[in-house]
């Protein structure tokens, strides 16, 4: 099954055809208020910890050291991508960040976290029965 994730910087409009809108950064975007950017959930969980987050950009680390430790971190925290899936099952999902670069941010990483995640529970499920049933719930049904 095909999944539409798409990535956004949080600056852009809100589109009609973005479904669910998910602010995934540790930090509020500066300058823009909550009911200007037509969030769905600011979901900080999957983001990369403040630590990595930082090492990245002052450039402590190389690229691929930060997406090396970015995967460990949710590979630890397996769960984190829970609610993303549940929302990339009922249509569209925007990721969105703060970040300029789009394509050097973790939305990438994340992105193709998700869908290798997705695709994993879909090889699993045998005659149409989800592997995973917290990820077919609806996200309204998450607890906070």
């Amino acid at each position: 099954m095909g999944y539409d994730i798409r990535l956004k910087r949080v600056y852009a409009e809100p589109e009609q055809d973005d479904g669910a809108r998910v602010l995934v950064d540790r930090l509020w975007p500066r300058g823009k208020r909550r009911d200007s950017l037509a969030l769905t959930d600011w979901y900080r969980d999957a983001s990369p910890s403040n630590g990595l987050r930082r090492s990245w950009h002052q450039e402590r680390i190389s690229r691929a050291v930060f997406e090396r430790r970015y995967r460990w971190e949710m590979t630890d925290a397996p769960d984190c991508l829970v609610p993303l899936m549940k929302w990339a099952r009922q249509g569209t999902l925007t990721l969105l960040s703060a970040s300029r670069d789009l394509e050097q941010s973790h939305l990438p990483i994340l992105r193709n976290t998700v869908l290798e995640a997705l695709e994993e529970e879909d090889r699993q499920a045998e005659g149409g029965e989800p592997s995973s049933p917290p990820c077919y719930a609806s996200p309204n049904d998450q607890e906070s």
